[in-house]
C-alpha cells in the first residue's frame, strides 16, 4: 500500500532537497536500505499515533526555518570538567577547535573520512541499531539521517577512558540544516562517559548508536540549548548487553521544538538501563520526549523519570513504553513522568505505556500534573524566604528526582547551577 497523496508529495520534496544519497564505501548498504525505509515511511504526520502530540510540519519541509544565534554570555556547559573536545559548528566537524591527541582505551575517527575505507569497525554497527529500532514504532526521521548522514564521530572503547569524551554544537549559520551521525562501540569490560552540550543548528537531526557489550558502562549526559528559536529532533539507540549498564539524561531549556527518542534494547540478562530527562520552557516552547524500552533478558532493570517545568503557554509531552518479551522474567521496570504547571496557560501531554509478555515481572508508571504545592510554598514564606527564592527552591526539588539519575557528583552540580541561573532569569 503506497503513502497517501499529500505525505508522498512532502517525502518527495524532502528527498529533493538532499538530493542523492552520498556514495559512501562499507556505509553504502546501510544508507540504501535506510533509503528504502523512509521512503516507505514518508514523513510522519499530525494522525501519526507517535506524533499526536507534536506537529512534525517544520521538521518536515525542505529547508530549515530561520532561527536567530543566541549568545548566552556565560561560559559554555562543562568548561571545568576535563574533557576530550569534539567541536561541531552547524553540524560540520571542526577539527581546529577540537582537542588532539589521544584518550587511553579510547579510539575515535571522523565518518566522513571514514566511509571511504574499505574496511571499519563501524561497518556492522552503522544504521543496524537505527535499523531494529524502526520496529514496531517507526522513526523516519532516524531512517533518513542514516541514509544522508555525512558527519559524526565514530568511536571505540576498548577499556575505561581516563576522561570523557565531550560533544560540543555550536549554532554560527541562521539557516543551519544538519545531520549528524555518532556510532559508539563499548566493548567488554569498558567503560565511558559521553557528555553533550549546545545547540548545534537551526534545525537539527542526530542519531547516536551505542553498543554496550558484556559488562561494559555508558554514562551519557547532554544539555540543549540555549538558542530561542533552534528545532532539533533526536534518537538515541542503545543496545545492553548481559550485566552492562547504560545511564543517559538530558537537560533541555529554550528552544522552539524539541523532540528526544530513546530506544533502549535490553539483550543481556542482569543488565541496567535508565534514562531521564527535565525539561524547563518559558513560552514559545515544545518539548516531547519519546521512550522505548524492550526488555528481552532476565533479571534485568529499566528506569524512565521524566520532569518537565512549563510557564506562559509553554508545551510538554511524553510518551514513554516498556516493553517485556516472552520469558524476559524478573523484569523491574519503572516509569514516571511528571510536570509542574507554573500558571493555567501551559499543557502536559502524557502517554504511558506498559505491554508485559512475561509472568514474573515489577512494572509500574505513573504521570502527573500540577501546580507548586501552596501549604510547601507558606511553608518557606513564613520562614523569611522571598517568594521568588522560595518558587526556585520548590522547582528544583521537583526536578531533583530526574537530575539524581546522574552518578558523576561534579556535573550533578554542574547542572543544578545552570537550572539555577535559568530560573533567576525567568522569574
Amino acid at each position: 500500500m503506497g503513502l497517501a497523496k499529500a505525505k508522498q508529495s512532502a517525502t518527495d520534496a524532502r528527498l529533493d532537497g538532499h538530493g542523492p544519497v552520498p556514495a559512501a564505501g562499507w556505509s553504502a548498504p546501510a544508507r540504501a536500505a535506510a533509503l528504502a525505509r523512509f521512503q516507505a515511511q514518508g514523513l510522519p504526520g499530525p494522525r501519526d499515533e507517535y506524533w499526536r502530540f507534536t506537529n512534525p510540519a517544520s521538521l518536515n519541509q525542505p529547508d530549515a526555518i530561520r532561527a536567530s544565534v543566541f549568545e548566552a554570555g556565560e561560559a559554555p556547559m562543562f568548561h571545568q570538567v576535563d574533557a576530550h573536545r569534539l567541536v561541531f559548528v552547524d553540524g560540520v566537524f571542526d577539527a581546529e577547535a577540537s582537542d588532539a591527541g589521544a584518550i587511553a582505551n579510547v579510539e575515535i575517527s571522523m565518518l566522513d573520512t571514514s566511509v571511504p575505507m574499505d574496511i571499519h569497525w563501524a561497518s556492522d554497527l552503522y544504521g543496524q541499531l537505527e535499523a531494529d529500532g524502526q520496529s514496531p514504532v517507526a522513526r523516519p526521521f532516524a531512517a533518513l539521517n542514516t541514509a544522508y548522514a555525512t558527519q559524526g564521530a565514530l568511536i571505540r572503547v576498548t577499556g575505561q577512558a581516563d576522561k570523557p569524551v565531550q560533544f560540543v554544537y555550536l549554532h554560527r549559520d541562521e539557516t543551519s540544516d544538519a545531520i549528524v551521525h555518532h556510532v559508539v562501540r563499548v566493548e567488554e569490560g569498558a567503560e565511558i562517559t559521553l557528555l553533550e552540550n549546545g545547540p548545534a543548528a537551526a534545525r537539527l537531526n542526530k542519531v547516536m548508536e551505542i553498543d554496550v557489550a558484556h559488562g561494559a558502562q555508558v554514562n551519557h549526559i547532554r544539555t540543549q540549548g540555549r538558542d530561542h528559536e533552534r528545532r532539533a529532533v533526536t534518537h538515541l539507540f542503545a543496545r545492553v548487553a548481559e550485566k552492562s549498564t547504560f545511564k543517559s539524561f538530558t537537560l533541555t531549556v529554550n528552544g522552539i521544538l524539541t523532540r528526544n527518542e530513546v530506544i533502549l534494547d535490553i539483550t543481556g540478562d542482569e543488565a541496567t538501563a535508565h534514562v531521564a530527562g527535565a525539561a524547563l520552557g518559558d513560552g514559545q516552547f515544545h518539548h516531547d520526549d519519546t521512550v522505548f524500552v524492550t526488555h528481552d533478558a532476565v533479571n534485568c532493570e529499566s528506569r524512565q523519570v521524566f520532569k518537565k517545568v512549563l510557564r506562559n503557554g509553554a508545551v510538554g509531552a511524553f510518551q514513554g513504553k516498556i516493553l517485556v518479551q516472552p520469558g524476559a522474567q524478573k523484569t523491574d521496570g519503572y516509569q514516571i513522568s511528571q510536570s509542574l504547571l507554573l500558571d493555567g496557560d501551559s499543557q502536559f501531554l502524557a502517554k504511558p505505556e506498559l505491554e508485559i509478555y512475561a509472568d514474573d515481572v515489577a512494572c509500574s508508571h505513573g504521570s502527573t500534573s500540577g501546580a507548586i504545592d501552596d501549604e510547601a510554598l507558606f511553608y518557606l514564606r513564613s520562614r523569611g524566604m522571598p517568594l521568588a527564592d522560595a518558587q526556585d527552591l520548590l522547582v528544583l526539588a521537583f526536578v531533583a528526582e530526574a537530575i539524581d539519575e546522574i552518578e558523576d557528583e561534579q556535573i550533578r552540580d554542574i547542572i543544578l547551577e545552570r537550572l539555577r541561573g535559568w530560573l533567576e532569569r525567568h522569574r
